[in-house]
């Protein structure tokens, strides 16, 4: 019984279900330009997050100081400017900040999208 087997074959119709499930669970292979994209939205896309997060944090720490000179005016207005004028620090870092880790990351990724780049234009 050895040589005997059952072989069982699904309709057209179960085969492209059967396809449609398993490449749910099969890696899509990224082609070279949409690899390249991806690496170059990259280079920014952290930089935008954290200058994002410091303005957003440099302006609450700001209207923070402007509450304190404008509700309590006549006993937190010498801490209001103080706090006011540290959320303007913090507000000016943003965009140095972004341009440095903008530039770290164009460094970092230059090789590999300077590669890409000469591939895709053989």
């Amino acid at each position: 019984m050895a040589g005997n087997s059952f072989k069982y074959t699904y309709s057209a119709k179960q085969q492209e279900e059967i396809k449609r499930i398993r490449n749910k669970y099969v890696a899509p292979e990224e082609d070279k330009m949409e690899q390249l994209r991806r690496l170059d939205r990259s280079v920014t896309s952290g930089a935008t997050a954290v200058s994002l997060i410091l303005g957003v944090i440099g302006t609450l720490i700001m209207g923070l100081g402007m509450s304190c000179v404008i509700v309590r005016g006549n006993t937190l207005f010498i801490p209001g400017i103080i706090i006011g004028l540290l959320g303007i620090a913090i507000l000016s870092l943003a965009y140095p900040i972004y341009s440095r880790i903008t530039k770290r990351n164009r460094t970092r990724l230059a090789p590999e999208i300077i590669r890409l780049t000469d591939e895709l234009m053989k």
